[in-house]
């Protein structure tokens, strides 16, 4: 089988699967494994680099709105593949090459590769694309598997923060930070599995555009830097900039995350922010540690 995935999630799941050998093309996003990063490339995206978060947004709603695409789609390169299967996401414009691009991208190239489509909004579909990409790829088992260990993990996060009872730290997650953002999808799940009660976003819902006086009604005791796309060193430049910039409630702890690997990417790493949250709010958690006003813990 020849395999081309169009999401950078999709690819780590295929080479956890063991069908890396298989995997022929994938983004310019598709960093894990490093080994990924050997395939053809055949999408690329719109946006200039160096745009700071409040003119990527801006970016962004201005090629929604004229109906321009964030991505390109290199068919030569995906006709010189000769692909059996096509990854690809119908979830978020704004996440990888639509569906419908692809599906028009065959169609020219008279390919008549098979196009398998994810679109999770919670972790329970997150977990079942692994398994419908082990059937894809004829690897059930070690799909099966897979799972079971992530499932294994989550069940040992759940007894860690059981005894907490009512008493959980409020959690605010920025899914972006210029203009803010409050979670939906799979993120507000995590905060809840992490011990935590996500007091803005709802889970397997978009995420939501809000103001920072939303942020302060929410009276949370600890923020999450989140940013989709970034990883933790800019995630956290990020947060120092919040900090100094004083628009966080006051008191609130700070932590920054890395939102390409943990959070954003509907992959098996989302377990790891689970459990790097879980640490978090256990040993930061503002009724047993009192922190001096927006400090990263």
């Amino acid at each position: 089988m020849r395999i081309v995935s169009l999401l950078p999630s999709t690819t780590e799941i295929l080479f956890a699967l063991g069908a890396g050998p298989e995997v022929v093309g994938v983004t310019f996003e598709c960093d894990t494994p490093a080994e990924a990063r050997t395939r053809t490339i055949v999408s690329t995206t719109t946006m200039p680099e160096g745009l700071t978060p409040a003119e990527i947004d801006a970016f962004v709603v201005a090629a929604v709105a004229s109906g321009e695409d964030l991505y390109r789609l290199d068919a030569g390169a995906l006709a010189g593949l000769d692909a059996d299967l096509v990854v690809t996401q119908d979830l978020c414009a704004v996440c990888a090459v639509d569906v419908s691009v692809v599906d028009d991208a065959l169609r020219h190239l008279g390919c008549t590769a098979e196009v398998l489509t994810f679109d999770p909004h919670t972790l329970e579909e997150v977990l079942a694309s692994v398994e419908a990409l082990g059937v894809a790829t004829r690897r059930t088992t070690q799909a099966e598997a897979l799972v079971a260990s992530l499932r294994a993990r989550l069940e040992v996060v759940a007894a860690s923060v059981a005894g907490r009872g009512s008493d959980r730290p409020r959690v605010v997650v920025l899914e972006w930070t210029d203009p803010p953002y409050a979670p939906g999808h799979w993120i507000p799940e995590m905060v809840e599995l992490a011990g935590g009660e996500c007091v803005l976003g709802t889970a397997g819902a978009k995420s939501e555009r809000v103001l920072w006086e939303t942020v302060h009604a929410a009276r949370p005791d600890v923020v999450v830097v989140a940013p989709c796309g970034f990883d933790r060193p800019a995630s956290q430049r990020i947060a120092d900039e919040l900090i100094a910039s004083g628009v966080l409630p006051p008191g609130v702890i700070v932590h920054a995350v890395d939102a390409n690997a943990h959070w954003a990417r509907p992959g098996p790493r989302l377990v790891d922010g689970v459990e790097e949250l879980a640490a978090v709010l256990a040993s930061q958690s503002p009724t047993q540690n009192p922190r001096p006003p927006n400090q990263s813990p």
